[in-house]
């Protein structure tokens, strides 16, 4: 696979398990309703939801892998990296809460990976674009599944609104690290290879006011007040390790494993 030329191949490589560690750690917070869903539909609606967010990690990893060399594989990459290693935002490790709060991170981050993407597509680097081409589709139903069910619920009974809000009022202070960058995604768009995330916050925070709205739940004006960060440099919540031991259990416990 062509490396971009004059790009440093490590912080391409930060920029890729960014992406991809997003996916990841909300995938497996997301599988843990498997089972535990309000009803049916809804339970076999998120657990593909959360199929399609480790479809769209095994493609990134695959290709910071193949950028690494030296044997990486997208398994080394996804279950023998240590917690300090992993750059996910702090938003998607967090307990998943009640379905309300589940289902209001999803339109968080959906949004924000629906914008992401649409701009990917013009980057210089042709497999991210062809990644953000696949993934586009998906992500345009997880916001919009999640945008209807966030709808559901804040405009719904008393006690599914004071739900919801709860929620907003837990997850909003983390929403600010999206469009923080972090030193390998400045690198990435000086170099017409990522997406520029300080310019995605208005947008984004439109579209998420236009759905809080419809919910009748309070619509947040101050997008630039306090916020958690270090996810995106290896800096974590108690959370993630915990994540970490169960999901990297068999690795760890049987290297090199095959099913």
């Amino acid at each position: 696979m062509q490396q971009p030329v004059n790009f440093s191949t490590d912080q391409l490589v930060n920029y890729i398990l960014n992406l991809a560690d997003n996916t990841l750690i909300l995938s497996q917070r997301n599988s843990e309703w498997c089972g535990h869903g309000p009803v049916l539909e809804q339970d076999i609606a998120i657990t593909n939801i959360s199929l399609d967010l480790i479809g769209q990690a095994r493609s990134l990893y695959q290709y910071a892998a193949s950028l690494q060399g030296g044997g990486t594989t997208e398994d080394a990459l996804a279950y023998l990296r240590g917690e300090r290693e992993f750059k996910n935002c702090l938003i998607t490790e967090l307990p998943n809460g009640d379905w309300g709060q589940t289902i209001l991170r999803q339109l968080f981050f959906s949004v924000f990976q629906q914008l992401l993407y649409a701009q990917l597509l013009q980057s210089k680097d042709a497999t991210l674009a062809a990644i953000a081409e696949k993934s586009l589709k998906e992500v345009t139903y997880h916001v919009r599944w999640s945008s209807e069910w966030v709808i559901r619920l804040g405009d719904g009974t008393e006690e599914s609104h004071q739900r919801m809000e709860k929620a907003l009022e837990t997850l909003w202070s983390y929403t600010g690290e999206f469009f923080i960058p972090a030193d390998y995604e400045t690198a990435a768009v000086a170099e017409s290879i990522g997406v520029d995330v300080t310019a995605l916050q208005q947008p984004w925070l439109e579209k998420v006011q236009e759905v809080l709205q419809e919910a009748t739940l309070p619509v947040k004006e101050d997008a630039k007040a306090w916020m958690h960060t270090g996810g995106k440099s290896g800096r974590h919540t108690e959370h993630l390790g915990f994540i970490l031991a169960e999901m990297q259990y068999m690795q760890r416990a049987y290297p090199g494993a095959e099913w």
